[in-house]
């Protein structure tokens, strides 16, 4: 299975467990996916992961707790081409690895995201309007 596949099936696996919530948190989590890269291309990877953490107020069950866990599992899944493998917490990978490998965590979180945009584009419905 190629890198890119591997994404699509990350991200396709997270919105279909995400597919019998109800329509309202379903948008607003497709709503914080579809602005995450812009957030992250503007204010870096660190400051996004750490704004969607403030926004969850502590809340596990947040859209945007579940998006921060959704792309930290990802990006510190047990496999050699997770930029921080093995991590426990995404922020905690964050703060304490180099720049190079923060850098490779940011073209990675990215290409991620275009899949998950996709797929929560497709399959999560709506019930604030056209998502």
């Amino acid at each position: 299975m190629t890198l890119e596949q591997m994404r699509a099936a990350d991200a396709f696996n997270k919105i279909m467990q995400l597919e019998q919530r109800n329509a309202d948190w379903n948008y607003k989590y497709t709503s914080y996916v579809k602005s995450l890269p812009a957030t992250i291309l503007m204010n870096g990877l660190g400051q996004a992961a750490a704004t969607l953490l403030a926004a969850a107020r502590g809340n596990q069950d947040d859209a945007h707790k579940v998006l921060y866990r959704h792309m930290g599992d990802w990006l510190c899944r047990n496999d050699n081409k997770a930029p921080y493998r093995g991590a426990n917490d995404l922020m905690s990978a964050i703060v304490n690895n180099e720049r190079d490998t923060y850098i490779r965590a940011q073209a990675e979180a990215l290409a991620w995201l275009q899949w998950l945009k996709k797929f929560a584009a497709a399959y999560l419905k709506s019930g604030s309007g056209i998502v």
